[in-house]
């Protein structure tokens, strides 16, 4: 009989491979959010990484315990490890060592798979392993291989249904900049006011403001999207009219007191006299001077090697200095299908692109996380108790839910950029006006399903708002590559089948293996 305690061995083994899967999710599933965001030119890869980072953290752990409990009790019968819990923890360090392996193979090759489909193949290919096909709640999984099925449909519908209406009233209008400057803080008062509403409806449980009433958190909504209204037409919208339509030189902080901003005007030619000195060289950086002679200075600073510190924070933050950017013949003549709108215009979405988002990144947070934690979560209740959780109802404990959101960081600081290279730009022209209606469109879908517990794919939700985004834009089928998309259907094929493969042959190694009386 398994007493508290025992099997540490196996609990440790969880927190290595639920650390690896959460890092996998970083590594690979980040991009959905943020790919576009970076493709459209809004933000540079770095920018979108510390963004994503604080959201994805905060998604996970304010909102990730729901489908959590999904995957740690909803696809296998638990029951049936009554009498040996330890077996369940074994199960789930299995599926833990089978779904992080399959997506870290994949990150490592640039191929965005669902890492939904891996934990919920491997947790699958355990229980079948351990005691055949009945171990398995196919109705439970029925359900989640529905929702893969629906969910991208959804999200598609959705991200058209916003482009199009975008489209409609600013995009083809000839004075699409003065409609889209009066339309603009209606746009963020709507998307604050859906993002506000779904944290505190679904919020984590053991925050009391999650408790109120329906009618309580519709007045809190709205009441930051009126605040949020209110600074946007009095604030963002001078600041954007004066950027844009006068072309005044102002930096992103003059947004917040912008009236109060004298008019500026671009630095004439003669003020660029004080970067040359008395003798006519210019004073640079590089070491290379008016006469074209080399500072021997710099030059040197150039060849002196490396200190460790140096070295090892170039090898941390590898990640954040790569070209993500994809300029083929093939991706030009994709996007020269897309209708173009004004170019100013276009520019008033960048920061509502960047808004949607950290809204998508954050509903992604709260989603996958659970593809790491509900496994661990489980492990750590059977050696914390001793038994297995049959009802089901056990919390998912807060350091948990952070060590899943920390690992996700660090997965998408190191390896992010692999993924989102693949996506970016190359299934359709993104604008910062079709990014923003993608993020919100998927965001909206992937926090709906979350909120009812279903762990839906991110991955789906997002190509099929990206595909939806690129048949609307112009082109019809022509605006959409289809090879890429061909590329990551088949990884999606595989996926299921290839974690429950190595989890279910791992599980069934052990537990036939010969051992000492």
């Amino acid at each position: 009989m398994m007493l508290p305690g025992d099997y540490t061995f196996l609990f440790a083994l969880g927190m290595i491979f639920a650390f690896m899967d959460s890092f996998g999710i970083g590594a690979n599933d980040v991009s959905n959010s943020f790919g576009a965001a970076v493709g459209s030119g809004a933000l540079n890869l770095k920018q979108a990484v510390f963004i994503a980072s604080i959201c994805e953290f905060l998604g996970a752990f304010l909102m990730g315990s729901s489908t959590a409990d999904t995957i740690k009790g909803g696809l296998i019968d638990v029951g049936l490890f009554k009498e040996q819990p330890e077996l369940l923890m074994l199960a789930m360090v299995c599926s833990l060592v089978g779904s992080s392996t399959w997506v870290l193979f994949a990150s490592s090759r640039g191929l965005p798979v669902s890492t939904t489909h891996s934990i919920v193949g491997a947790i699958t290919g355990a229980g079948i392993a351990g005691f055949g096909f009945t171990a398995v709640k196919w109705g439970g999984v029925g359900t989640i291989v529905l929702s893969w099925l629906i969910s991208p449909l959804i999200a598609g519908a959705v991200t058209a249904i916003i482009f199009l209406f975008t489209r409609f009233i600013i995009l083809k209008h000839k004075n699409s900049l003065d409609r889209g400057l009066t339309a603009i803080p209606y746009y963020f008062a709507v998307t604050i006011a859906i993002n506000v509403f779904y944290i505190i409806f679904k919020g984590s449980p053991g925050l009391s403001i999650s408790k109120l009433p329906i009618g309580g958190i519709i007045g809190i909504s709205f009441g930051i999207a009126l605040l949020v209204f209110l600074w946007c037409n009095f604030f963002l919208k001078v600041y954007l009219r004066r950027k844009l339509e006068d072309e005044e030189p102002l930096k992103w902080y003059h947004a917040f007191y912008v009236r109060f901003v004298s008019t500026r005007t671009h630095p004439t030619d003669l003020e660029d006299v004080s970067a040359t000195d008395k003798d006519g060289k210019l004073a640079t950086e590089t070491g290379i001077e008016s006469d074209g002679s080399v500072n021997s200075g710099l030059a040197a600073l150039e060849d002196k090697p490396l200190t460790f510190l140096q070295k090892l924070k170039k090898k941390v933050f590898h990640g954040l200095n790569q070209d993500i950017t994809t300029n083929t013949e093939e991706v030009d003549n994709l996007h020269d299908k897309a209708t173009r709108y004004e170019p100013k215009t276009e520019q008033l979405f960048c920061t509502l692109q960047v808004l949607t988002a950290c809204f998508a990144s954050f509903a992604h947070g709260s989603n996958d996380v659970a593809n790491a934690i509900g496994p661990l979560t489980t492990i750590y209740y059977v050696w914390q108790h001793g038994m297995v959780d049959i009802s089901g109802t056990a919390p998912v404990p807060a350091w948990i839910l952070a060590y899943g959101g920390i690992a996700i960081d660090i997965g998408l600081l190191t390896f992010g950029y692999r993924v989102m290279a693949t996506l970016g730009n190359n299934i359709c022209f993104v604008s910062p006006s079709r990014g923003f209606s993608l993020s919100l469109g998927t965001s909206l879908t992937v926090l709906t399903c979350s909120k009812l517990g279903l762990p839906v794919s991110t991955t789906h939700c997002i190509t099929g708002a990206t595909t939806s985004v690129g048949l609307v834009s112009g082109g019809g089928i022509k605006s959409v590559n289809w090879k890429v998309l061909g590329l990551i259907a088949s990884s999606w094929i595989f996926t299921l089948p290839a974690a429950g493969t190595v989890s279910g042959l791992l599980f069934a190694l052990i537990i036939n293996s010969p051992h000492k009386a």
